[in-house]
């Protein structure tokens, strides 16, 4: 990550965050878990391929885990619904939840995998206890501001930092958290262009895709 720390001051956030990275997602010079974890009071980054609980991966008890959303890694796409929510909940068959003011009035924190796509779709597998967890897909209104730095197998692919601001936005009704981590996320790419034009040797090459998260159709 190409450190932008000094400048940010950490969010007081209601809705918990827990951020799952991929082992080999760590090193990678454009990832962006950690500055996401840096923007909240309340946020834990866990490096690894699978934990026994989510008490055990968030390191304190939850009692219960269908109050946790995490972002689906399945087909679903906003797209096939008729809405236009950036959040939706749906149901373990991939349909929108009827009621989803309800799904998402109580829920309590959020679970985001951070990796490539098959890295994040192997810390899906290797956690059965998201099935416990509120399944949500994100409908952005934008792509990725990765542009061409990191390659997506999809064109609604988001980073880990701009699910975390759609999520965390809209649970919280604070359009605010939005902009505050994308504007961060400008300046983390806009530091790693300056280097690679002014001296490209020492700037990483971003490696393939990037954190994969669901968003829109």
């Amino acid at each position: 990550m190409f450190c932008i720390c000094d400048s940010i001051e950490p969010i007081k956030n209601r809705t918990s965050l827990l951020l799952l990275q991929h082992p080999q997602e760590q090193d990678n010079a454009l990832g962006t878990a950690r500055l996401t974890a840096l923007h909240f009071q309340d946020a834990v980054l866990k490096i690894g391929l699978s934990w026994p609980s989510l008490s055990r991966a968030l390191g304190r008890p939850v009692h219960d885990p269908s109050r946790w959303a995490v972002l689906y890694l399945g087909s679903v796409r906003v797209g096939r619904f008729n809405t236009d929510r950036a959040i939706v909940a749906i149901d373990r068959n991939g349909q929108m939840e009827i009621d989803q003011r309800g799904a998402l009035a109580d829920i309590e924190g959020v679970v985001v995998l951070d990796g490539t796509w098959s890295q994040a779709k192997a810390l899906w597998w290797r956690n059965p206890w998201m099935l416990k967890c509120q399944r949500v897909v994100l409908g952005a209104r934008w792509t990725s501001r990765y542009g061409q730095l990191r390659k997506e197998p999809r064109r609604d692919g988001l980073a880990t930092i701009e699910a975390a601001a759609i999520m965390l936005a809209g649970l919280e009704g604070r359009p605010d958290i939005e902009t505050t981590l994308l504007a961060s996320f400008e300046r983390m790419l806009a530091k790693y262009q300056d280097v690679q034009a002014r001296a490209p040797e020492l700037a990483p090459k971003p490696r393939g895709r990037r954190n994969y998260r669901r968003s829109r159709a």
